[in-house]
């Protein structure tokens, strides 16, 4: 039996490669500071990402190390923790010979490239979480070049799905129309944007790690090439809904002076740019190659109601 090794258990995407890995006959370890079971059958562990004789006693005869964390989303967190936890978790793949799966964001992209993001977009990136992102992607990449190690970068715009959590379109669009409330929305609402259902970033990511021919390289996971607008996003659930909602739009102004008295705006600020333009993740590379369709943007927020 295969053994893979969850970096980061019991999040969005965790829940659903531990299903998937286990239905394929995977041994699953969890690994957090609270790790939960998601299959009868999983190993539970304990730790922290920051020790790293935690990650490296975790993933001891793993054949597949996924790093699927999340960090707090302030910039001071990611870049302190973030390093520390890509240098534990590569360090820990090399001692054990274990190949890594590392489910990543957009965010080192160029911004100048936002309304056409594939695999080839250069990693330019003008804000400092998108700077950190990059750092650690350059350390991943520099272990592959030296053959340390195989790994496989698996990339995902927003995320949204059934009981999201931290998802901009659930927590601001879908959960308040879904209470009878108007809908949010950030800078613009009229540009078009990428989301990645859950379900989708999560299985193709099980799915990538079971491939001989995909590693060694990065992964932009089925997206709806729809693209739409925040204002098409609602007139889709209006419709669902039976509801007559209007988008209401912070400008930037607005968040600009919010962020002084909510962290949140305040950490969002930097990433303007994703979302006063239009932001479109291509995943025509991983679609062509595995014959998949990404689950169109009507059906993914109609199962979120």
């Amino acid at each position: 039996m295969k053994k893979a090794v969850i970096l980061g258990a019991n999040g969005n995407i965790a829940q659903i490669v531990s299903k998937e890995l286990h239905q394929k006959g995977w041994e699953i370890v969890q690994f957090s500071r609270n790790p939960k079971k998601v299959n009868g059958s999983d190993q539970l562990v304990k730790g922290n990402l920051l020790d790293p004789l935690n990650v490296e006693n975790a993933c001891e005869g793993a054949d597949i190390v996924f790093l699927l964390a999340g960090v707090t989303y302030n910039t001071k967190s990611w870049q302190e923790e973030w390093p520390k936890i890509m240098r534990n978790t590569l360090d820990a793949c090399i001692t054990h010979s274990s190949k890594l799966v590392f489910f990543d964001n957009m965010y080192a992209c160029d911004p100048s490239s936002s309304s056409h993001l594939t695999e080839n977009t250069p990693l330019n990136p003008s804000s400092k979480k998108g700077r950190v992102r990059m750092e650690i992607l350059q350390m991943l990449w520099r272990e592959v070049a030296e053959e340390n190690i195989k790994a496989i970068v698996t990339r995902s715009a927003d995320f949204y799905g059934p009981n999201a959590k931290n998802s901009f379109l659930n927590e601001l669009v879908i959960e308040k129309m879904k209470s009878g409330k108007s809908p949010q929305w950030l800078y613009n609402g009229a540009k078009r944007h990428s989301f990645t259902y859950i379900p989708d970033a999560a299985k193709a990511t099980a799915f990538l790690a079971l491939q001989g021919d995909s590693w060694n390289q990065t992964w932009n996971l089925p997206t709806d090439s729809s693209y739409p607008s925040g204002e098409e996003i609602v007139d889709i659930l209006n419709r669902q809904l039976s509801l007559d909602k209007k988008l209401k739009v912070l400008p930037g102004w607005t968040i600009w002076i919010l962020g002084f008295f909510v962290p949140a705006l305040k950490e969002i600020r930097e990433l303007q740019y994703q979302l006063d333009q239009d932001y479109c993740l291509d995943s025509s590379k991983f679609e062509k190659t595995f014959n998949w369709k990404p689950t169109s943007i009507e059906d993914g927020v109609k199962s979120c109601l």
